[in-house]
């Protein structure tokens, strides 16, 4: 059992988002959803915690309300076995509102950020030699999706 679990507080997504994820990473599942008695604040039978598991973390969404979104001062990072999977990742997270950020990171459609690299990453931004790691990182600084081939051939590694 995972000690310590992210805890995602959603406006009023936190189902909506829970299904998303474990639909986009095809692994995991929704546990137990804790929802609204009768007499509380939101509608009877509303979700108001949904633990949820992706890959093996397992979280936690709850629905709190409006006036805590997401910032940049977290992210979930994936290591991504090759570009096939960065592609796919980068298209169902960005889709349907969300945003392409900068080297990696993205914000999907519920404001969650996202960073989905390679899991060779240091290897690839260290390059071959010291001006090999400097450019790869320059390479990667313009980018928004990673691209593992140009990083390869800007650190010297193609």
């Amino acid at each position: 059992m995972q000690k310590i679990k992210p805890f995602l507080w959603f406006d009023n997504q936190a189902e909506e988002a829970a299904n998303f994820y474990v639909s986009v990473f095809r692994s995991g599942k929704i546990g137990q959803i804790f929802r609204a008695p009768e007499g509380g604040p939101l509608p009877a039978g509303t979700a108001l915690v949904v633990p949820f598991e992706v890959r093996g973390l397992e979280c936690i969404a709850m629905n709190g309300g409006p006036g805590h979104p997401f910032t940049d001062a977290i992210s979930l990072t994936v290591e991504c076995a090759d570009q096939a999977e960065i592609d796919d990742l980068w298209q169902k997270l960005t889709a349907d509102g969300g945003q392409e950020v900068a080297c990696g990171w993205l914000r999907d459609k519920y404001g969650l950020c996202w960073q989905i690299n390679p899991a060779n990453m240091p290897e690839l931004l260290r390059g071959r030699d010291a001006a090999g790691g400097a450019r790869a990182f320059q390479a990667m600084m313009k980018m928004k999706k990673i691209d593992i081939a140009e990083l390869r051939r800007a650190g010297g590694l193609a």
